[in-house]
Order: C-alpha cells, then sequence, then structure tokens
C-alpha cells in the first residue's frame, strides 16, 4: 500500500480529477496550499504598494491506493497535470505502514478497494 501525494496548480485539478475517475482511482483529498518551487518571483501592486509574492497557490492531492493503482495513479496525474512550464508540480510516493476504513472496520487491502 502507498500513499501518493501530489502537489499541482489549481486550475489543473478539475483535468486531474476526470482523469482519476475515468482510471478507476477512486477515494481521495484535496487540500489547498501554498508553496514554492523553480517558479520565478513575482510581484503585484496592491493598493498603490508593490509586493514581493513569494509562495504560489497549490493544491495538494493525498491518494491511498494499493501496489497495483500505484502507476496507473502517478501516470494519470503527470498527463493531467502537466502543462510543460514551471510549477507543474511533484508527486510523491510514500509507503504506508496500516490503512483502516472507519465505517467497516476493513484493514489494509480491502480499505483502499473501491467499494461498488
Amino acid at each position: 500500500m502507498k500513499l501518493i501525494k501530489a502537489i499541482i496548480r489549481p486550475e489543473k485539478l478539475h483535468d486531474v480529477l476526470h482523469a482519476l475517475y475515468d482510471a478507476d482511482v477512486h477515494g481521495l483529498t484535496a487540500l489547498p496550499c501554498k508553496g514554492h518551487g523553480g517558479e520565478p518571483e513575482m510581484q503585484e501592486v496592491y493598493r498603490g504598494s508593490t509586493i514581493k509574492r513569494e509562495l504560489i497557490d497549490k493544491v495538494l492531492l493525498e491518494i491511498g491506493v494499493s501496489e497495483s493503482f500505484v502507476e496507473k495513479t502517478v501516470q494519470t496525474i503527470m498527463e493531467a497535470a502537466r502543462t510543460g512550464e514551471v510549477g507543474d508540480g511533484k508527486i510523491f510516493v510514500l509507503p504506508v505502514e496500516k490503512i483502516y476504513r472507519i465505517r467497516t472496520g476493513e484493514v489494509d487491502q480491502a480499505a483502499v478497494t473501491p467499494i461498488r
């Protein structure tokens, strides 16, 4: 079992969600976040003052998947989130020690398998 954490552009969230659904990857958490990677620093004028914007709005996706869904999930996110510009994001794949489904008490593989 793995936890996939993907940091993507907010404007690509809709595309990524539809692509994941089409790839039969269900069950995720999407969190708004801010970050800074390789993007150039931006300056904005706010109420007559110039300010430097150091953190860029992003979305953090967290998806718990079984081993067989890891590559499919990663490839789907990469294809749907890519613009080809600096700041497209990153994907992290982390090992998961244990997963529990609260409603049923299912554990591990059964807890990450979609319910139909």
